[in-house]
């Protein structure tokens, strides 16, 4: 089975800045033609989830919120 995605560039995956050293729970993102693509940094040759830009923005958008209503530590 081929995959309808294009293939993305080792070089537009990043991780997040949140993503430490010693972790191993990390997922990459790289922004595609009208949106972003989504994988475990584990398994970069693995699955992929994409998102078009308005799904990806709210994404965003909630994590912002989120992370501005999140109690201090």
């Amino acid at each position: 089975m081929q995959s309808c995605t294009p293939e993305i560039p080792a070089e537009a995956w990043f991780k997040s800045s949140y993503s430490g050293a010693g972790t191993s729970e990390c997922v990459e993102a790289a922004a595609v033609l009208d949106g972003a693509a989504v994988r475990d940094s584990k398994n970069p040759h693995g699955p992929r989830i994409s998102f078009d830009s308005r799904a990806w923005a709210g994404f965003l958008a909630s994590l912002r919120v989120n992370e501005l209503n999140r109690p201090e530590t």
